[in-house]
Parts: C-alpha cells; structure tokens; sequence
C-alpha cells in the first residue's frame, strides 16, 4: 500500500448571490454593491461567480462592462447567466445567446427546460423542439470557446413525472459539448432522498460533472445539496447566507463548513475557511440584511453559551460543548452574562477580554449586574454594553469622551409631511446640541437629523470626528425599542437596544430609562465608545 496520503474530494462551489440572490424580497443592489461582493466572494475562493443576465437590464450590462476592468478575481472564474434560445428560433440571430457572448466570460451558464409540463404548456411547443433548444444553444456557445454549465431547470420535477425526456434533455445537453449538468430544484419542494436517487442516476448515466442548484422552501435546500454531494455531485450552486427568491436558495455558508468540516470535502482553496465568517457578515452588510445571529457556523449565537453547566465546562474544555473549533471558521466563542451569572461564569468572560478580576471585584460585578437587570437591562443581548460594564469594575475609565450635557428639540409645525390629517400635514424637525469634554477641550456640537437618535448621532459624530477620524467607519445598523411595562402606558420603562458595525463585526449596546432618549443616549454612546476601543483590533 502506499503511505502517501490520497487527496482530498473536491467539490465546485458555484455562488449565484448576485443573480438568483438579488430575487429576495427587499435586495437592491447596486453595481458597486455588485462588485464589491463579487470581491468578497472570490476573497472566500468560491470556484464560480454568477454576476447576472446580461442584456436582461442596464445594471447587468453595466456590472460585466465594469467587471472586466475593475476586478482583478484570483480564485473565482466569473459567469454570465441566460437562457436557450426560443422555441423554434435560431441560435445565430438569438439575442440572448449574443449577450452571453459579448458579455466576454470565459464561463457561461445556460438555462432550459427539463420538465415535459413546462415544455407542453409554458413553451407550447413539442418536446423534441424542447431537447433542440438546448443541444443548439450549447453547440452555439461551445463553438464562440465558451465554457458551458446547463441548468436543467425544474429537474426533480420533471425527472418525477417523465424521467426518460428529462434524461434526454441532458443527453443532449452533454453531446453538445456542455461541461457541467446542473440538477435544479426550482419549486424547492424535493427531499432529500429524491435528491439522492434522482443525482446518483444521474452521475452514473452521464460522462460529465453533475452539479445541484437548489432552493429552500421546504426547509430542506442545505441537507439536499449535501444529500447530492453525497450521491456524486461534483458541484454546488447557492448563495451567500441563503438570499433567494421566495424562502431563498441553499445556504452557502453551513454547505461549505459541513462539506470542509464534516465530510472531508474540499469546497474552498486550503487555509480558505476561516474566511467564512466575515465574508457572510460583509455580504449581509452590503445587502442592507441583518444577519441572523443563530445562521449555523457565522452567527453571532453560533458559539454562544450561557450561565450554567455549559459555561463551567468550558472553561475546562473548551470541545465539550462546541461541535467545531469556532476559529475554523472565523467565528469565536461568547458567553452570555445575566442576572443567573454565576462566578465561573464572569471569569471566562473576564479572560476573553483580558481582565484580570478578582473575588471581591467579581462579586461587586455579580451584584451589579443582577440590579440593573431587574431594572430592565438585559445584558445577554448587549456584549458590548456589559464588557463596557466589566471594565469599568477593573478600574478602566473612558478616555474619549466626557458628557457635560446634552439637549434635543422638536419643531413641529403645520407644513408639507408625510402624514396628513384632516388635510392638515405636519412637519417636524430635530436639533440635537451636544456638550462634551474631549480630550481636555469643551467641545459644543450641534446636529439635525429625522428623528432624536439621529440628532443626537449627527451631534456626537460632529464633536468626535476631528479627534477620532476611525469613527467614520463606524455606523448604526438596527434600532430597536421595547417598552418593559406597558400598564405604565406612556410613563413605562422603555429598553433601547442598538446594533452597530464597523464593516469587520457587530455589536450591540442597551440603554434603559424612563425617558426614551435618556435610554437612546446610554445606547448610542456606548456603541461609540466600544467603536473607538476596538477601532485596530482588524
């Protein structure tokens, strides 16, 4: 036997987060958005980027003019996306087969029918024209030196219903030159195993590479491009933190680690995967998309533990609760802290930031902490805000700012606003003036904004930014509000909670008060000096 180790699987990963990704409900990119991910995503080593449909509209014909010259990609091969020519049409005078080419794409991918339905009813046409428009729109392409992926459109379900034109289809496909079939579950509502029957015959039937694309509506898009790999697929399309029309397509993110980290299956360029974590929150930043803090792998909660037998161990062993070293992805563990905090507990915290606590401290800390929650803090969902807090027990003082006082106005006047009553319309503007100490120096700033919080941010923005120039790197993303006594109707405790970023991570701070922008105040200047902290920490 040899002793030289075999090498590893390798599967394709295809990324079409700039085309069937921008299909979600609420994207809109625009062309730097665009390129900026398509960055991103050749910075992970993604083996294919789908940049779009060129012809379909002047943002695409804009992103693949500008791609040529602006993107400089040094993993990832970039792919213009079409469809095969018309029903009874020719290939030499089809526009959209034009496109593609004059897109200048080494790569291009190519959709087509593959359910007898859709070729009957949606085309109405024959299905031997149906199996023409394929194997002529792939001739065509391979004889302009293109690359060709087919997407054999609605796959599962036409291999359901009449798999032998199904299997025709990509027959045709693959005698024409194509290089990679791609199986699609367009509806979504395959299961895994009819994944895995359907690729295994597939693979087995067909002298070329077989790849999945598939979509989420069942729940079930991630165990199903895994269930393919499984059964031979030799590609995965998907995108970035699962954007997609309708539920959204498979999630690249958890698809990519489980593949690397539980199957023994290269998906990435070696040293690659750490890259996962911040590539799924820069792309969530740049769609404008919150990420959900429990997205398997990149999360924020991912590796989160809380008070209890949990944290106590892993102080120990860090194995005995987490499935996968975090940092394999580029993730870290975090622990929560409540009022059910327990000794242990803050001691791990207090280690990850670096401090060192003792007994007495930690218990002065214990008791704070379980005052302030009953008060309505909530530090579990504001780690920075508590390591803030952890801090200052140490002796640690802020250095870049002091608050002398700060004030906000409200003009509100009949004018021309959005909301009308009784023909009446109102307009209201807001001032904010804030007084600081800075570094020795009074510093007097005033600010204008829609709203209080946004006053109050333009103000401190306008104090800090000579004497901090990295805060402009830094911003508000989400602002939410939670009354925490409602019989109190409109004089209740009022719990303001506010995520920021600095394109690198996200943190979130708390304010709580009976005033709403008392709490607002708490929030935003804790996000600010947490920013400035950690502004070369990346």
């Amino acid at each position: 036997m040899s002793s030289h180790p075999q090498p590893r699987r390798n599967v394709e990963i295809y990324d079409t987060t700039l085309r069937d990704g921008t299909q979600l409900e609420g994207i809109s990119l625009t062309v730097d958005d665009k390129l900026r991910i398509a960055e991103k995503l050749d910075y992970l080593g993604v083996a294919f980027i789908e940049g779009g449909w060129p012809g379909a509209n002047p943002k695409d014909d804009e992103f693949f003019s500008r791609a040529s010259r602006e993107l400089d990609l040094k993993v990832s091969d970039l792919v213009a996306f079409g469809s095969t020519r018309r029903a009874r049409g020719k290939v030499d005078s089809d526009q959209v087969l034009a496109n593609l080419v004059s897109a200048g794409t080494s790569t291009v991918c190519l959709v087509g029918k593959c359910w007898d339905y859709h070729v009957t009813e949606a085309l109405q046409t024959t299905l031997d024209e149906g199996v023409a428009m394929v194997a002529d729109s792939v001739e065509f392409l391979v004889a302009q030196g293109c690359r060709v992926m087919f997407d054999a459109e609605h796959f599962f379900d036409g291999y359901r219903s009449n798999p032998e034109f199904s299997m025709r289809v990509l027959e045709a496909a693959v005698i024409a030159g194509v290089s990679t079939v791609v199986l699609c579950d367009t509806n979504g509502g395959a299961m895994p195993e009819d994944i895995a029957e359907a690729v295994a015959a597939v693979a087995s039937h067909l002298d070329c590479d077989v790849g999945v694309h598939m979509h989420n509506d069942t729940g079930c898009g991630v165990a199903n491009a895994l269930a393919a790999v499984r059964a031979g697929a030799a590609q995965v399309q998907g995108t970035i933190n699962g954007y997609g029309e309708r539920v959204g397509n498979c999630d690249l993110v958890p698809i990519i680690a489980n593949l690397e980290l539980k199957m023994d299956i290269q998906a990435l360029p070696e040293g690659h995967l750490p890259r996962l974590t911040s590539v799924s929150h820069h792309v969530a930043e740049l769609v404008n998309f919150p990420l959900n803090p429990q997205q398997p792998y990149v999360g924020a909660s991912a590796f989160a533990h809380k008070a209890g037998l949990h944290t106590s161990a892993l102080s120990r062993r860090p194995d005995a609760y987490e499935h996968v070293a975090p940092e394999r992805v580029g993730n870290s563990t975090r622990v929560l802290v409540s009022e059910m905090a327990g000794r242990s507990t803050l001691e791990l915290r207090a280690a990850e930031l670096g401090l060192d606590l003792d007994g007495a401290v930690l218990g002065e800390v214990i008791d704070t902490l379980k005052r302030l929650e009953h008060a309505g803090y909530h530090f579990e969902a504001a780690d920075a805000s508590l390591e803030l807090l952890m801090r200052g027990a140490s002796g640690w003082e802020q250095p870049f700012f002091g608050l002398e006082s700060f004030r906000v106005s409200l003009d509100h006047r009949s004018g021309t606003g959005a909301r009308a009553w009784n023909d009446v319309s109102v307009d209201v503007d807001t001032e904010a003036t804030v007084k600081l100490w800075v570094q020795g120096s009074r510093v007097v700033a005033v600010g204008e904004g829609n709203g209080p919080v946004n006053a109050l941010d333009t103000a401190l923005r306008a104090a800090l930014q000579d004497v901090y120039p990295a805060l402009s790197n830094i911003s508000l993303a989400d602002y939410k509000v939670r009354v925490l006594d409602t019989q109190k109707g409109t004089g209740a405790i009022t719990r303001v909670l506010i995520d920021s970023t600095d394109r690198h991570r996200m943190w979130t701070t708390i304010g709580v008060s009976e005033n709403i922008i008392e709490a607002s105040w708490q929030a935003l200047a804790d996000s600010v000096v947490y920013g400035l902290l950690h502004c070369n920490d990346t």
